[in-house]
């Protein structure tokens, strides 16, 4: 899993730091993590950067935003390029965490001919072609971005 990473605005966040950030984000809550995987969302002329989880949970935080700002903050304190970053949301705005409805990880796995054996979700992509795609198999549970 080196090659999954998001480096879009210099933050070279890697999965080793999103795995422990989310870790940290679910003892603080009760939450449990099945599936997740990141990618950036760019720059706009309304908002700053920012990433985007999308988060398949055994059990979901009863706050999301507060998982979001916990996450967020285990982030900063695991990576300083990350938390350079998030400084008065000079080149990132907090992450925009969305809930997936519990198989959707495993439902793209299928429809990808990946389903089983060693194949895992990227965690990690520096770009959105693997976020929208599974995004368009739930376009009818949550609003687009």
């Amino acid at each position: 899993r080196l090659k999954h990473f998001i480096n879009a605005f210099g933050e070279e966040v890697i999965v080793d730091n999103t795995d422990k950030a989310l870790a940290e984000a679910c003892q603080q809550t009760g939450a449990i993590v099945n599936d997740y995987t990141a990618a950036p969302v760019y720059f706009n002329e309304n908002a700053q950067g920012a990433h985007q989880w999308l988060i398949e949970f055994e059990q979901s935080p009863l706050d999301v935003q507060q998982f979001t700002i916990l996450l967020d903050k285990a982030l900063q304190q695991l990576n300083s390029d990350y938390e350079a970053k998030r400084y008065r949301d000079i080149a990132l705005r907090l992450p925009q965490v969305s809930l997936l409805p519990r198989g959707t990880f495993a439902d793209w796995l299928r429809k990808k001919g990946k389903l089983g054996g060693q194949h895992k979700v990227p965690r990690l992509s520096n770009d959105r072609t693997l976020i929208e795609e599974i995004l368009q198999l739930n376009t009818t549970t949550f609003a687009q971005p």
